[in-house]
This record gives C-alpha cells, sequence and structure tokens, in this order.
C-alpha cells in the first residue's frame, strides 16, 4: 500500500507541475486528454474563462477508436475555427492511444 501511494503522489506532482506551465486561451486552447481502463476522453478548454469548448470522448478502448476521436475533435474545433492548441497529456507517456489521438488530429489540421 505504501508503493502505490508513493506513485499516486508521483502523478499528482507530475500533474501540478506540467499545469503550472501550461495555459489555454480561447484563442489557443488547452487540449486534455483523460483515459480510463475502458474510454478515452479529450477536451478543449480556455483556462482564461474557465469553460470546456468541445469535448469528446472515444467508447473503446482500441488504438483505433482513439485516432476516430483524434479525428474528431479536429472536426468539431475546425467547426470553431480554432487551429492551434495547447497538448496537456496529463501524466500519460505520449505512446498509445494518446499518440494516436494526437496524429489523427495534426493530421486533420489542429496544430499543437
Amino acid at each position: 500500500m505504501r508503493q502505490e501511494k508513493k506513485l499516486i503522489q508521483k502523478r499528482q506532482k507530475r500533474v501540478k507541475r506540467v499545469r503550472s506551465k501550461i495555459f489555454g486561451t480561447a484563442l489557443r486552447p488547452r487540449l486534455c486528454i483523460f483515459i480510463s481502463n475502458r474510454y478515452i476522453y479529450a477536451q478543449l478548454i480556455d483556462d482564461s474563462e474557465g469553460r470546456t469548448l468541445i469535448s469528446i470522448s472515444g467508447k473503446d478502448k482500441t488504438i483505433k477508436e482513439a485516432k476516430l476521436a483524434g479525428e474528431l475533435l479536429a472536426k468539431k474545433a475546425g467547426e470553431k475555427n480554432i487551429t492551434r492548441i495547447v497538448f496537456d497529456r496529463r501524466y500519460y507517456k505520449y505512446h498509445g492511444r494518446i499518440k494516436a489521438l494526437a496524429e489523427a488530429a495534426r493530421s486533420k489540421g489542429l496544430k499543437f
């Protein structure tokens, strides 16, 4: 239990450190990603007003679903004239579903 608690504390510390350096605006919102064991969620957040501009979710845990979620996110962002974003991957490594979502969003026109 003690080992798990240390890992959780290290993860929370990493999130705070990253969030202190990343800030989204209306012109360049922050892309925040959350991955559970089953689903993937992504939001474009305007931190200056504290509101979510766009949110999407992938209802499967495959990389293919993450790619579809990234493409859908880029499409919705294009409809709101958002082309540039700040990428906030939180404590996740740039690997697997995170990488698939990010590359799909880039291929559809979003600039990180």
